[in-house]
């Protein structure tokens, strides 16, 4: 059971979450055309929850091995030099979400010591912002997980 959870966590929180914005949103759109007041607080709440499933989407695809590449000058090279683009590719994504895990991070901190809240409910936007670290985290243990089985194969496709 929990084997299925780890290897179904972003289908399982990105689901939800997808769920959450479909409600609000049609919540949204009643509201504005029967009682003409809109929600002013969902396009808060569905924006930030956008960012998360795009995260959430990018770990998936690190997961499968189904990111979008470009192969064709890839697919001629020989075996070493696969390798060598394989860690040089895998060495940059995994900056890329280091540098994303630390300066989210840090957004997240400051927006705690500054207090910051949001417009609409008037909580802390830490609570939005706090999925960019958690998440980019999140793509770097399955862009490892990832690395681990391709090498494992050999084949560096």
């Amino acid at each position: 059971m929990l084997k299925k959870l780890c290897d179904n966590f972003e289908e399982i929180v990105g689901s939800l979450a997808l769920a959450v914005m479909i409600f609000i949103t049609f919540l949204n759109v009643i509201t504005r055309y029967v009682i003409i007041h809109p929600l002013s607080f969902t396009e808060e709440v569905t924006v930030s929850m956008f960012v998360w499933i795009v995260l959430l989407g990018t770990s998936v695809a690190f997961r499968k091995n189904a990111h979008l590449s470009m192969t064709f000058v890839y697919d001629f090279m020989s075996l070493p030099l696969k390798k060598i683009s394989f860690v040089i590719a895998n060495a940059m994504c995994l900056v890329f979400f280091s540098l994303l895990t630390w300066l989210g991070s840090i957004q997240v901190f400051d927006e705690l010591d500054l207090g910051v809240t949001s417009e609409a409910l008037g909580i802390p936007t830490a609570i939005y912002s706090a999925g960019i670290p958690v998440f980019s985290l999140l793509i770097i243990i399955r862009i490892l997980q990832s690395c681990r089985d391709i090498m494992r194969k050999g084949t560096y496709e």
